[in-house]
């Protein structure tokens, strides 16, 4: 494994024992309010949090003389764009929030998932869903419906930048997806929220147990500079 691969599973690893609430708190204070992907839901209960890379997928309207059973077939498909997709990504669709027709089905999942993707998040809604939850492909999305894609989407490209759920997604950009929803994490930015992230998981634990002991939230949450004193004093 190289230097650069091992940095990589590092900060995965790193990230994947944070909240997505946490994140947020932390971008927040960067000055990044719209890091939460709208409308990207667990498909499943229980399903794990899950850190990735985005493999960005764009649909624009429905338009009839291009959104066509034959356009599954062209070069630039969903199909071509699944097999272009790296093992461990997190494939991220712009579909507009519509949810009248499902951008994958259960064969395109299965297909996913056989390649090694790591979830799928969208802000539109899948199809054949009895069979997309038995692929084991993690899945984030609208809901479901019927139809299928070209019955109110037209699809364009992918590894471009995107707007998913009203966020603006770059390629490799870094996902984290769990109970709370999708949140994105700017590549830019994914070294600097890793190192902050599990200090404020403590700090937030060690506030946990004091509120369970009984402990008023004034001056505690957040912690003024006695009770930051005993937070510091509590990890000696």
């Amino acid at each position: 494994m190289t230097s650069e691969a091992s940095d990589e599973n590092k900060l995965i690893e790193t990230l994947s024992g944070v909240t997505t609430a946490t994140l947020t708190t932390i971008l927040l204070k960067k000055g990044l309010r719209n890091v939460w992907l709208r409308g990207a839901r667990p498909l499943n209960p229980g399903q794990p949090r899950i850190v990735g890379r985005a493999f960005t997928l764009r649909f624009v309207p429905a338009r009839e003389d291009l959104a066509t059973p034959e356009s599954w077939s062209s070069p630039t498909s969903t199909r071509a764009a699944i097999e272009a997709m790296p093992e461990g990504c997190i494939a991220v669709v712009d579909a507009m929030g519509v949810t009248d027709a499902g951008i994958f089905g259960d064969i395109l999942c299965a297909r996913m998932h056989k390649r090694g993707v790591a979830a799928l998040v969208t802000d539109g809604v899948v199809r054949d869903v009895a069979g997309v939850r038995a692929t084991g492909l993690p899945v984030w999305c609208n809901g479901v419906a019927a139809p299928p894609s070209v019955a109110g989407l037209t699809f364009v490209n992918w590894q471009e930048p995107i707007a998913c759920g009203g966020v603006a997604v770059y390629p490799g950009d870094m996902i984290v997806i769990d109970e709370d929803g999708a949140v994105l994490i700017p590549a830019s930015l994914v070294e600097d929220v890793a190192a902050l992230a599990p200090e404020q998981e403590r700090l937030e634990g060690w506030i946990m147990g004091e509120v369970e002991a009984g402990v008023p939230l004034p001056g505690l949450y957040p912690p003024n500079a006695e009770n930051k004193a005993r937070y510091e004093a509590s990890k000696k």
